[in-house]
């Protein structure tokens, strides 16, 4: 029987979807502000801070396909509740970590979990609930779990200032401990039964493969030097992977990635411009928060509560986003949304050490937010949207898959293209500078996003009876803003 929203079973499935979601999307912002004491206390360089967040991004991104695949055909709760299971022991591992390499390694690992997690939460949704509650329950999701990526900072910043930055990693225990009692309690189990054949596990280790290998150029490339032996080859087997992926998911029976979902114009510009606009936001913020704490003194909880704004804009406007996109169509938001992001990164442009909060940086982060506000909203509703209602697993997971190699790969090579180096993470002058080279850059990739949504996007996609159950209304939405 179709779950409803009004019963206690219900509000129970979205609880548990919300929180182990959460977890996911926060731990892919609330290291952020711990880094400068992880790079004090194990005396690492800005490489090997790339690594602590670009390892659980490469592991996310590379199999987060794969744990859409695998809930789809074994059962959604099963897989879900391994995730939570993985991800809660993972971020113990992270918290205990003895050096910068066993860190990077947990985070390898938090990154495994997390693509167990992520694409079940919202896929449960999708098949458990009756199609008059759905589009409820997927916009109380999405708006909540939204929020979590936009709280990361402050969070972070509190249990940095007040415990230690390896809190940030212990408070994934009782939520993942509370995740997996709800969900064995609550959650209906749900597979595609349609689904035959073999797990496309070659599919997945080339994925791995792929981004691995282009990651890593860009984040050692720049200190070995582009000419470097080993720089080559680690670019040459990323390229090589990335096209026998490809061409592997192109032949295989059942493909992790289904390239059929591309044949859809407005689910290939949606991830177009997911991959931009998350690319841009993501290498903005990790630099942002350095920034705040290495360039203007801030401490770790004032470096979190600067962006204070994003969630507080984010939580009161997305629902009214969602509603207006659905109402006029995503078109218009989907580029407007872009250039307004643009606009307040080249605003940031300005921040230096003598920056003031109320004059030099608020501005810019609220601005931030409105155009956050008005991309999520469309930009999640538009790809589920477009995707058949069978694969909604998949989709979801293309989806986050998506945002997450886009921050991946800003991430890598936003520093590298401001110019940093070594410890210079903690030179004022050189992160100042790096910050305002990379934002630049961030600020074309959104215009970009823009013109992608502009001329690719149907805006009638969001219209008609089929979609419906799919398109969050009245409830708050935040989107992929997570992923």
């Amino acid at each position: 029987m179709p779950l409803r929203l009004n019963t206690a079973t219900g509000k129970w499935v979205v609880a548990a979807t919300v929180l182990g979601s959460s977890m996911v999307f926060l731990d892919g912002t609330v290291v952020n502000v711990a880094l400068p004491r992880i790079g004090s206390d194990f005396n690492a360089g800005i490489s090997e801070l790339q690594w602590v967040l670009n390892s659980y991004l490469l592991a996310l991104a590379a199999l987060i396909l794969l744990g859409g695949s695998l809930g789809d055909r074994f059962g959604r709760k099963r897989i879900f509740v391994i995730g939570a299971v993985w991800f809660t022991a993972a971020s113990a591992l992270c918290g205990l970590a003895p050096s910068v390499e066993w860190l990077v390694a947990g985070r390898v690992l938090q990154g495994v979990g997390g693509a167990l997690l992520a694409p079940g939460s919202l896929a449960i949704l999708e098949a458990g609930f009756a199609q008059a509650d759905r589009a409820r329950a997927i916009g109380i999701w999405s708006g909540l779990a939204g929020v979590s990526t936009a709280i990361g900072p402050p969070l972070g910043g509190w249990l940095v200032d007040a415990v230690s930055w390896r809190a940030v990693f212990f408070l994934n225990v009782p939520l993942g401990i509370l995740v997996v009692l709800v969900s064995m309690r609550h959650i209906p189990e749900s597979r595609d039964k349609q689904l035959v054949g073999r797990i496309d596990y070659a599919g997945a280790a080339l994925a791995v493969l792929a981004l691995g290998g282009i990651s890593w150029t860009l984040i050692e490339g720049p200190a070995r030097g582009i000419g470097d032996p080993v720089v080559l080859g680690a670019l040459f087997a990323g390229l090589l992977a990335t096209a026998l992926f490809l061409l592997r998911e192109r032949r295989a029976a059942e493909p992790m990635l289904p390239l059929g979902l591309f044949s859809s114009r407005t689910f290939s510009a949606a991830n177009l411009l997911t991959f931009v606009v998350y690319g841009a936001f993501g290498g903005a913020l990790f630099l942002l928060t350095v920034l705040l704490q290495t360039g203007l003194g801030y401490s770790p909880l004032v470096a979190g509560l600067a962006t204070l704004p994003v969630t507080v804009i984010m939580l009161f406007f997305s629902a009214r986003s969602g509603a207006v996109a659905q109402r006029i169509g995503p078109r218009l938001p989907l580029t407007v949304g872009p250039l307004v992001i643009a606009a307040s990164l080249l605003a940031m442009h300005t921040i230096d050490i003598d920056s003031n909060y109320l004059s030099g940086v608020l501005p810019c982060v609220v601005l931030l937010a409105v155009g956050l506000v008005i991309v999520v909203a469309p930009v999640t509703a538009t790809t589920l949207a477009s995707a058949p209602d069978e694969r909604a697993g998949v989709a979801s997971a293309v989806s986050n898959a998506v945002s997450r190699t886009g921050q991946l790969f800003a991430i890598a090579l936003l520093p590298a293209l401001g110019g940093l180096q070594g410890n210079d993470y903690d030179v004022p002058g050189a992160i100042v500078s790096a910050f305002q080279t990379a934002v630049l850059f961030s600020a074309v990739l959104c215009a970009i996003g823009a013109a992608i949504a502009w001329r690719m996007i149907d805006n009638d996609c969001l219209a008609g009876p089929k979609l419906s159950g799919r398109v969050p209304d009245p409830a708050p939405h935040g989107g992929s803003a997570g992923g």
